[in-house]
């Protein structure tokens, strides 16, 4: 167990490296100019390794998209029992997306890149396009602990919600990565979302 736990730890270790070097890549060369090779290059690695992790060029960004979700989906996780689905929503927007540090701000500068990348890309629209629609899915999930655990399936109205909420923060990352905003601050990416979720207050959570 400890030796597949290494193994898979150092493939995750791999895939986030790719991911970076190409996201460096595609902002200093352009996304068309780069190639599977190139990334293979750039980061230590052979194609066929690269071939081996992802099917594209576009699709090897795919981890810092999930990275975020799951930055996401942890800080619902982490919220207090005690508050109501949109309070916790509110509560991890805030934890998950403040840009407190040099890391969390250099991510997003990430993000912004790529999606503004994206506009141009239908690939990398599609790739974004996964990554939100597992987020969705694991918003779910979390949901359903927090509000229905004893219900074998949720319910349309759970189901709806997270739909919902994930287009809130979808919303917010797109229109933050088009303008010129900070990445934290009253006008960053945390204070954005929240303005999104506060939307949705009206909305017969379950």
């Amino acid at each position: 167990m400890a030796a597949s736990s290494l193994t898979e730890r150092r493939k995750n270790e791999t895939r986030l490296d790719i991911a970076r070097t190409a996201a460096s890549l595609f902002v200093a060369d352009g996304l068309r100019a780069t190639r599977a090779e190139d990334i293979a290059r750039a980061a230590g690695v052979a194609p066929r390794t690269f071939y081996r992790y992802f099917a594209t060029k576009e699709e090897a960004v795919a981890p810092l998209f999930a990275a975020g979700a799951q930055q996401w989906a942890e800080a619902v996780r982490r919220a207090p029992e005690g508050l109501s689905v949109p309070e916790a929503l509110r509560h991890a927007v805030a934890d998950a997306l403040a840009a407190e540090d040099a890391a969390a701000v250099a991510s997003l500068d990430w993000v912004r890149s790529l999606l503004r990348m994206a506009g141009e890309s239908a690939a990398l629209r599609a790739v974004w396009a996964d990554a939100c629609h597992a987020s969705e899915e694991t918003l779910l999930a979390l949901l359903v602990e927090r509000v229905s655990a004893a219900e074998p399936e949720p319910s349309p109205e759970l189901r709806l919600a997270a739909g919902v909420a994930s287009a809130a923060v979808r919303v917010a990352v797109e229109s933050w990565a088009a303008g010129g905003a900070p990445a934290g601050g009253e006008d960053g990416l945390a204070a954005l979302a929240t303005r999104c979720l506060g939307a949705l207050d009206a909305f017969p959570w379950p």
